[in-house]
C-alpha cells in the first residue's frame, strides 16, 4: 500500500539494499542514464564505484545517503519514495528494471550452502499493505508474482500457485 507506506522501504533501515554483482555492473553501465532521474545533490555525487558497498563476507548493499535514504531514491510531489532506476527503466533509458532484492521486498532470500530460503521480512512499516491485501484476500506471494518470476522462472510460480490452491483446498 504505496499511498500509506510512501515507499518506507526505500528511506528507513539501517543497511542499503542486497545487490547482486551482475547488478552492479548493469548500474554502472547505465548511470549516466539514470543520473537524470535522481535527486540532483546525489547525482552530482555518485559514480560507478560508489554507488554500492560490502558488508559480512562481501556482500554488496545499494549505497545510503547519509547514513538514510538509499541513494536512488528520489521522492514524488506527495513525499512518496520513487526509484531513480526503475524511472530511468519506464522511460526506456535503461533494460533493467531495479536490484531484485527491491523488486522482491518484503521478501528476502537468503542462500545456502544446498538452497535458497524464501521469507517475508516482517517489518511494521509494510502493516497497511498487510491489511489490504487481506482485506482483498491477496497473498504476499500474489502480490509479488511478477518478481518472483523474474528471480525465480515462471515454473516455480505455477508451483507457489499448486501449493497454495492445495492449502486453501485443506483449510
Amino acid at each position: 500500500d504505496i499511498s500509506a507506506c510512501k515507499g518506507a522501504c526505500c528511506v528507513k533501515g539501517d543497511a542499503g539494499a542486497p545487490i547482486e554483482p551482475d547488478e552492479i555492473i548493469k548500474i554502472a553501465n547505465d548511470l549516466d542514464q539514470i543520473k537524470p532521474f535522481m535527486r540532483p545533490e546525489l547525482a552530482s555525487k555518485i559514480s560507478k564505484n560508489n554507488f554500492h558497498y560490502s558488508i559480512n563476507e562481501g556482500e554488496q548493499m545499494v549505497s545510503l545517503n547519509k547514513g538514510k535514504e538509499c541513494v536512488f531514491v528520489t521522492f514524488d510531489a506527495n513525499g512518496t519514495s520513487k526509484c531513480s532506476i526503475e524511472m530511468a527503466f519506464r522511460e526506456g533509458k535503461t533494460n533493467f528494471l531495479k536490484p531484485i532484492s527491491c523488486h522482491l521486498y518484503p521478501i528476502r532470500v537468503k542462500s545456502f550452502e544446498e538452497f535458497e530460503a524464501i521469507n517475508y521480512e516482517k517489518w511494521d512499516i509494510c502493516q497497511k499493505a498487510c491489511e489490504l491485501g487481506e482485506s482483498h484476500n491477496i497473498p504476499v506471494f500474489r502480490f509479488l508474482k511478477e518478481p518472483l518470476i523474474r528471480a525465480f522462472g515462471n515454473d516455480f510460480y505455477k508451483e507457489l500457485e499448486v501449493i497454495a490452491n492445495e492449502l486453501e483446498k485443506n483449510a
